[in-house]
């Protein structure tokens, strides 16, 4: 599962979400602003940045780090981009550093080189298996990314349920359904539209952007198994259309998925340059 872009798309989705799985009222998101920001030293984007809208307050920026996979070298990463930046920048507000992990056993701490460091109060570590119950949506829908795949479903029905009831902007609704699908097609990448579309009884679902995306014209996709599914989407709007018109709306449908050019280019049988030119027009338009 894309488990970083997921995580981003929540904290832009529900901000509240992110200070609440810190310990920190919801409310708290007002004053911030979730974005990224280039150290251009070396070329490092870090990815998750939550700055306050008032540089002159004494609140904190947050840098976030999203780590599903054992890294070795996370934390060397992490705090070169937080010094470079500290130093290009020189923010007047103080840092934090948020990672979170599914579990401690994917931590790798180095502690020789950063054992003091890990210890402070400006770094807190987030493992989601540990979570108590807590009344909130945004964390909710945060430990859906690592429910188990056969209780997945259920919670998922019940938080777009909750979604449903609980807000009231249709905009914000939506994309909050689209985000809980997300996460339940790249958990359970080996099913059909129609075993995803039963299991959600989409009928009142069907109609949101990712449901349009993901499902129409017989998509169907997952993280490492979507990269031949990614192949018969392309064959498919292939035989049916056979323009050229179809392939650049095909790219731009799987960009969106999050499949790599490379995998999308081999779907559809289109040179990686003519695949990465697609792409690029789409994002700037």
């Amino acid at each position: 599962m894309k488990t970083d872009s997921i995580f981003y798309k929540l904290f832009l989705t529900i901000p509240s979400s992110f200070f609440e799985l810190i310990g920190i009222s919801g409310n708290e998101a007002k004053n911030y602003k979730f974005t990224s920001r280039e150290v251009k030293q070396l070329s490092f984007r870090m990815d998750g940045l939550f700055v306050p809208t008032n540089v002159n307050s004494d609140q904190p920026f947050y840098l976030v780090e999203v780590q599903f996979q054992p890294k070795e070298e996370l934390y060397y990463r992490i705090f070169s981009e937080l010094f470079l930046y500290l130093r290009q920048y020189q923010p007047t507000n103080p840092w934090r550093v948020v990672v979170i992990y599914p579990t401690r056993s994917i931590e790798r701490e180095e502690a020789h080189q950063f054992g003091d460091i890990l210890t402070l109060e400006r770094v807190q570590r987030i493992y989601l298996d540990e979570l108590t119950t807590i009344n909130s949506l945004g964390v909710e829908i945060v430990k859906l990314v690592v429910e188990p795949e056969e209780t997945a479903v259920d919670l998922a029905k019940s938080l777009v349920e909750k979604t449903q009831t609980q807000l009231t902007d249709p905009v914000r609704q939506e994309n909050i359904i689209e985000l809980i699908e997300t996460i339940i097609v790249y958990k359970l990448p080996q099913k059909s539209r129609e075993e995803i579309a039963a299991m959600f009884n989409l009928g009142d679902l069907k109609q949101t952007r990712f449901y349009q995306d993901a499902f129409a014209d017989g998509q169907q996709i997952g993280e490492q198994r979507g990269e031949q599914r990614g192949r018969e989407i392309g064959e498919e709007i292939g035989e049916q259309t056979g323009q050229q018109k179809a392939k650049q709306e095909a790219v731009a449908r799987m960009v969106k998925l999050g499949l790599s050019l490379e995998v999308i280019a081999e779907s559809l049988d289109l040179p990686l340059s003519v695949v990465q030119q697609i792409a690029n027009s789409a994002n700037n338009n």
